[in-house]
């Protein structure tokens, strides 16, 4: 992982940390409304022995709301600054590795064609590349008789299909570690398939936290794929999960507004999330 996407990932998880502490902020405050017209107008004296009033809470909480939102902000700037920064960042080492294998394949051609040309003009009886005795292989050790050979380490894609099938049996424990073997592995053409596949088994595990975290790491990875509709569904139901309707709502806008046009299936899908949301 280059250093500009190590920090816009950093910057996006420390987004959503913050807007759960919005959202348990909002939660005292609701809790201390609704306890308003019943409390006396006077709370009971502090441990300093000096009365404090209700009202004098919510001041403070409201500035530490703001305070957070704002930060949230910033956050997302510099979230976009860096993860534009590793598009250029990703564009100069794919330019870099073309221009390697172009001029490796172009050197391997030259290498090939001058051993031929001495054999064509070699002495009667010289040996040619074609007649000289090879050397000798290493024979390989065969398995002992009775014990199976030592399977080899799957693919991503095998172990994609392999996580699949066990979310589909609700083995979320396998599921996830299959997601996260591919992560690990660094396949960057199956990182957005298998930041879905954790996001959906730590749901299923009812971790709705960090499946916010995995299904905003796989939308990331590219905004603009076929999935990234799905992780952003993935994402509302996270933060529906933990009782950030907002949130979630927001996020449903979001995707109604950058992919009008989804599949009739995905668009059922979305359309319950709004209901589960209560999104107007």
């Amino acid at each position: 992982m280059t250093p500009g996407a190590a920090r816009a990932q950093a910057e996006s998880r420390e987004g959503i940390y913050l807007q759960n502490q919005i959202l348990q902020l909002r939660q005292e405050m609701e809790l201390m409304r609704r306890a308003a017209p019943v409390a006396p107008p006077v709370a009971a004296p502090s441990r300093g022995g000096a009365p404090v009033a209700g009202g004098e809470l919510i001041g403070p909480l409201l500035d530490r709301v703001s305070a957070l939102e704002d930060e949230v902000r910033r956050q997302r700037g510099l979230a976009e600054q860096a993860e534009f920064r590793n598009r250029t960042l990703q564009q100069q080492l794919e330019k870099l590795q073309g221009d390697v294998e172009y001029r490796f394949n172009q050197i391997e051609g030259r290498g090939g064609a001058a051993p031929a040309g001495r054999a064509g003009g070699g002495q009667p009886g010289a040996l040619t590349p074609s007649t000289t005795a090879a050397p000798a292989t290493p024979a390989v050790p065969a398995a002992p008789a009775g014990q199976p050979s030592a399977p080899g380490p799957r693919t991503p894609e095998v172990a994609l299909r392999e996580g699949q099938a066990a979310l589909g049996r609700r083995d979320f424990a396998a599921s996830e570690a299959a997601a996260r073997e591919v992560l690990a592995a660094r396949a960057p053409t199956r990182a957005q398939d298998a930041g879905i596949l954790l996001g959906d088994s730590l749901m299923g595990k009812r971790d709705f936290q960090n499946a916010a975290l995995a299904y905003d790491d796989a939308y990331r990875r590219s905004r603009a794929s076929g999935r990234a509709p799905e992780a952003m569904l993935g994402l509302a139901n996270a933060f529906n999960g933990f009782g950030a309707k907002r949130e979630s709502c927001q996020t449903l806008d979001d995707l109604r507004t950058q992919f009008p046009r989804l599949p009739a299936s995905l668009a059922d899908r979305v359309g319950q999330a709004r209901q589960r949301a209560g999104c107007r």
